[in-house]
């Protein structure tokens, strides 16, 4: 099976964070944020990838290339002009034959998650989340096992079923997609088309998500997935450690990092290669830092 990956926005609600490079590039954990939702799909047994580009597509393809780095093939598709969600999946509709996944380049999953989402067998299924407020999220309605609507951000929601943005789709959704209508903000979302398809008569099926889900929209967003991010890691020193260096919990210092005497380490951290660390400073948990950094003698640094 293979999987298109939404990743053509910019992101406008991160500015200035994506004035030089797509949202699904800034990185969680030193890593582009699009590189975990590959690495999660992957690890549910994904090994194809179409990525719809647009906005800097070439930060994208000049950091992925083919794939083989991440163990996978990835093509390309750019999606000229950003006209919406089911635009941007039609766009790729040359290189699909069979059945597909659909994830958001944006948003944070699990291989667990995927793997679950995969196992159901309708013509066509979406992903959903139980939330504590559905009105801030497209909502499903639900009965029998099948989605019957979906309600944007409804003021009396119908359930606390959130649309998690993660679908899998036969390839007689792209004929749905010719005939969805531009909306009110001039998009073609694929909501619409979902919604044209239940009403056409084919069962649209749905899987609750465990575990955590996070769509990345805003900059804090950021400090979140970093978070859950950093939980996931384990202890691993490939820079040098002086003597005297106190470190607890799990800490990565990458090649070519200098940890001064007198530093403490609180894990999970992060530690990027060629930093130069301390001597004689404080970081606590969660703390991510990219290549290259300097802390200085007696800096306390926290997430």
């Amino acid at each position: 099976m293979k999987a298109i990956i939404l990743a053509a926005g910019e992101g406008t609600r991160m500015r200035p964070l994506t004035r030089n490079r797509p949202k699904v590039m800034l990185p969680i954990g030193n890593h582009p944020l699009l590189e975990h939702v590959i690495e999660q799909a992957r690890d549910a047994g994904i090994r194809e990838f179409v990525l719809v580009v647009g906005y800097h597509g070439d930060t994208i393809v000049e950091y992925f290339g083919g794939g083989s780095a991440l163990g996978v093939k990835i093509d390309y598709i750019i999606q000229e002009e950003r006209l919406g969600t089911a635009h941007a999946i039609g766009t790729a509709r040359s290189l699909i034959d069979a059945r597909f996944l659909v994830l958001n380049g944006d948003v944070m999953i699990s291989s667990a998650q995927v793997r679950t989402l995969l196992e159901r067998d309708e013509v066509a299924v979406m992903a959903a989340m139980e939330v504590d407020d559905p009105s801030r999220f497209g909502v499903l309605e639900v009965d029998g096992g099948y989605v019957l609507r979906l309600h944007e951000k409804p003021e009396k929601p119908p359930t606390d079923l959130a649309n998690a943005g993660i679908y899998v789709f036969e390839p007689e959704v792209f004929g749905a997609i010719d005939s969805t209508p531009v909306s009110a903000r001039d998009e073609y979302e694929i909501t619409r088309t979902i919604q044209d398809m239940i009403d056409s008569g084919i069962h649209m099926g749905y899987q609750v998500l465990d575990g955590t889900w996070l769509d990345i929209g805003r900059p804090w967003d950021l400090l979140d997935a970093n978070m859950e991010y950093l939980k996931t890691i384990s202890k691993a020193i490939l820079g040098e450690v002086e003597d005297d260096v106190h470190i607890h919990g799990p800490v990565i210092v990458g090649e070519g990092a200098r940890v001064r005497s007198g530093a403490y380490i609180e894990g999970p951290v992060i530690i990027g290669p060629d930093c130069d660390i301390g001597p004689n400073c404080y970081i606590r948990p969660y703390t991510s830092l990219g290549r290259g950094v300097r802390i200085g003698n007696a800096v306390e640094v926290k997430a």
